[in-house]
């Protein structure tokens, strides 16, 4: 596990099987998924901790992670694979926890599960 962005919060998990892409996806005023294809589509990441493969897409991504969390629409931190770009500096720049974890981890979460994430703790995350 890799810690990239700090922090300690709780909540409930949102997972998607599926890469976002957050310029193109996340509904800036709302946390909104707008993209009919994807299989969040008309679930709002508010408030989440988002699971998730990975970001995709345009580097602007990270401006649209900074403006859903100015927007208070962000979710309480993010979940992921494999560490990208977009994410990880949308994440450092709006101060959401992001941690990078591996595939057996990233299997065992499940949409609904309510965690408790501190990236402080020896187990940084744990099912509550």
């Amino acid at each position: 596990m890799k810690i990239l962005v700090q922090g300690k919060t709780e909540g409930i998990i949102l997972k998607s099987q599926n890469p976002i892409n957050f310029l193109g996806t996340v509904d800036k005023k709302t946390g909104i998924i707008s993209d009919k294809n994807h299989e969040l589509f008309d679930k709002s990441i508010k408030n989440s901790i988002l699971v998730f493969p990975s970001g995709v897409g345009s580097s602007v991504g990270a401006y649209t992670i900074y403006s859903i969390k100015s927007n208070n629409t962000a979710p309480l931190a993010m979940i992921c694979e494999k560490a990208d770009l977009t994410v990880a500096t949308g994440c450092a720049l709006a101060n959401i926890p992001l941690v990078i974890i591996d595939n057996e981890k990233f299997s065992s979460l499940k949409t609904g599960q309510k965690i408790l994430l501190d990236t402080k703790s020896h187990n940084p995350i744990m099912l509550l």
